[in-house]
């Protein structure tokens, strides 16, 4: 994640620690993340034991000056401190330096997703795999969001006959992503006229969004022409069948490790953590908090987007950190996300790094099944 602001201008604005502040607020942060209790003075005197200038009487004043601009609270008067949201927000925005993956990380993402298997998988068990390996990487919660079918593009579609007036729509969406559902219909189709409605749409509407196709297709069914051409009035009857519910589709969301939170010492409060889990369970307010998550900063489209505490608009998400990234299958115009949820207390540049990295190889590894290569 980039670094917003240089060093040298945060020590010239009053509302921003200077170099020996930010030097403590990270380390508070990092001890804080390993105990989870309340820093003291003499844990953070005892990591700067070697450094000129920083005796004990410092480091107190200094943490003193933290929390007067909010980086840092202190829980009880006896007690140490302990980041805010703020705090964590600068320490992401600028603290982090250059993120990068450890080998252990690197070798359990590439034994995941087998970077060197011949097997392939279909994208909806990529996706679940993924998310049981960010939980698993994280110990949190990890999330991944299909992309949209809505926005997809059409290569193609087939229609196959069963019994029951049922029908197999087959369609293939960029990159040979191939979607298979029935539906059932009023009529009876022969296998030409399934054939003849199929070349009619291909010809048509590939390369178009569904919800595009289904734009146009509502707009055919109101044309009186629709009454009169048995070709288009079975097209229309199998389209609009066929994407009446992948038109509305915001996409699957696959969750992993929600268990994982109820280990944590930060959530024991039971009534936000019973607010919490609730809105794990919601697949569809999940899915419109990934969405907007992801969407909020257009200039910074296809980063990592880190979501801290009170940010979120969502209560239930207040006491959590929100790290995601975008992934997009092939050249679709389709757009997935992949996120760890956990704590504010979070080895933020770890998560960033892997949430970054593993969206990359889930967009090639999908491409490369997709492909056949």
């Amino acid at each position: 994640m980039p670094v917003r602001d240089s060093y040298l201008r945060i020590e010239k604005s009053p509302n921003f620690p200077d170099s020996r502040g930010q030097m403590i607020l990270s380390a508070i942060i990092n001890e804080h993340f390993v105990t989870g209790e309340p820093v003291g003075s003499k844990a953070i005197a005892e990591k700067f034991a070697n450094a000129s200038g920083l005796s004990s009487a410092t480091i107190r004043s200094v943490m003193g000056e933290l929390e007067e601009l909010g980086f840092v609270e202190q829980p009880h008067t006896s007690a140490g401190r302990v980041p805010t949201d703020k705090g964590y927000r600068f320490y992401v925005d600028n603290l982090l330096g250059v993120l990068s993956l450890s080998n252990d990380d690197l070798r359990l993402i590439g034994g995941e997703f087998g970077i060197n298997s011949e097997l392939v998988e279909t994208p909806d068990r990529l996706m679940e795999r993924t998310s049981q390996l960010l939980s698993a990487l994280s110990n949190n919660v990890g999330i991944v969001v299909s992309p949209s079918l809505a926005q997809d593009r059409m290569q193609h579609i087939e229609f196959v006959n069963l019994s029951d007036n049922r029908v197999l729509v087959v369609l293939v969406s960029a990159p040979n992503i191939v979607h298979n559902r029935i539906i059932r219909l009023n009529v009876k189709f022969t296998k030409e006229e399934l054939e003849q409605a199929a070349n009619y749409l291909n010809a048509e509407f590939a390369g178009k969004s569904l919800s595009e196709i289904r734009s146009e297709i509502m707009n055919l069914m109101h044309q009186e022409k629709a009454l009169f051409d048995k070709l288009l009035q079975n097209a229309v009857i199998l389209c609009s069948q066929s994407i009446e519910e992948e038109g509305n589709s915001l996409g699957e969301v696959f969750v992993e490790g929600t268990t994982n939170i109820l280990t944590k010492k930060d959530f024991s409060d039971l009534e936000r953590l019973r607010g919490l889990l609730s809105t794990i369970g919601e697949r569809s307010r999940l899915l419109q908090i990934l969405n907007e998550c992801v969407a909020r900063d257009e200039k910074q489209a296809g980063a990592v987007q880190v979501i801290i505490g009170s940010e979120n608009p969502t209560p239930t998400l207040q006491n959590c950190s929100l790290i995601s990234a975008p992934y997009r299958i092939g050249d679709s115009s389709a757009i997935g996300t992949l996120s760890v949820l956990g704590p504010t207390r979070i080895e933020y540049a770890r998560m960033i790094s892997i949430v970054s990295y593993v969206a990359r190889v889930l967009e090639k590894t999908i491409s490369r099944d997709a492909n056949g290569n």
